[in-house]
């Protein structure tokens, strides 16, 4: 199993585990809370198909990295992914998040530059700012998070069966578009992610990425579910294309926050247009 070392903690080291797979321009696939690499599924075997070198990792405290009891704010993610990138000098990147991956995305690149990466996709994104302040009257109150940190604590299963339910609209699309059993795969990857890297994520969605977007200076797309019940659309991807200069904004109709994988059918198309560059 592959790993780039990120940092140490006490005694042991901090270890992002990763997949590279296939050959041609890199793509680097940046997953969502609480899941792993693994939840790309219905995307890397399309890209590997259409010819491309596909890098799926773990976040830290997710999926087989290591689990710290640290480092899970954006500035730190930022910096996992950067030693990744140089550790296997990935160039002409193309940088695809989902969910709290496209704040990895954003960070990246308002921070370490565009010299490795040629395009970025952000879908179901977190950016530009998820809470709500005097001058972000777009944003979320900070009692919902404060609530979602409760529960947590209080029961960490119990909460992830609820957030997976509104992670993929499970009384609208079970049966049709979700089935029980990948429902039940991806409460068996969550549960077992680090309980405090759990909670601590938290935080980090509520970071403000307003700065970061201006610097973002390669062609970007933005995807997201018009029925997400998660990230609003009014308060994330809707305000993204005056934010990023090169940007274009796609929504799919009845699509949750789980796009990638219940609307994969959607989804993919529109992804390899824009890597095509059509």
């Amino acid at each position: 199993m592959p790993y780039v070392t990120v940092g140490k903690e006490n005694s042991g080291s901090i270890d992002i585990y990763y997949e590279d797979f296939g050959a041609g321009q890199p793509i680097v696939l940046i997953h969502g809370f609480p899941l792993n690499g693994h939840s790309w599924e219905k995307q890397v075997a399309v890209l590997l198909e259409a010819g491309y070198r596909v890098i799926t990792y773990d976040r830290r405290g997710f999926g087989n990295s290591s689990q710290p009891s640290f480092g899970y704010d954006y500035d730190t993610f930022a910096a996992d992914l950067n030693t990744l990138m140089t550790e296997l000098d990935l160039r002409d990147t193309v940088l695809v998040g989902f969910s709290m991956g496209t704040g990895e995305v954003t960070r990246y690149l308002g921070k370490y530059g565009s010299e490795r990466v040629s395009k970025a996709v952000l879908m179901a994104p977190v950016p530009p700012f998820l809470l709500k302040t005097d001058d972000n009257p777009e944003g979320v109150d900070r009692s919902v998070y404060d609530e979602i940190m409760k529960s947590i604590v209080d029961d960490r299963p119990a909460y992830l069966s609820e957030f997976l339910k509104d992670f993929y609209n499970a009384d609208v699309l079970l049966g049709e578009r979700i089935s029980n059993e990948a429902i039940e795969m991806s409460w068996n990857i969550a549960v077992g992610a680090s309980a405090k890297g759990t909670l601590d994520c938290v935080p980090s969605w509520l970071t403000d990425f307003r700065d970061d977007l201006p610097r973002i200076d390669v062609p970007t797309l933005i995807i997201h579910g018009d029925a997400d019940r998660l990230l609003p659309l009014d308060s994330t991807a809707a305000r993204l294309p005056k934010l990023i200069k090169d940007s274009r904004l796609v929504l799919i109709p009845g699509g949750p926050h789980a796009i990638n994988w219940t609307h994969a059918d959607r989804v993919n198309p529109v992804l390899l247009d824009f890597l095509k560059g059509n």
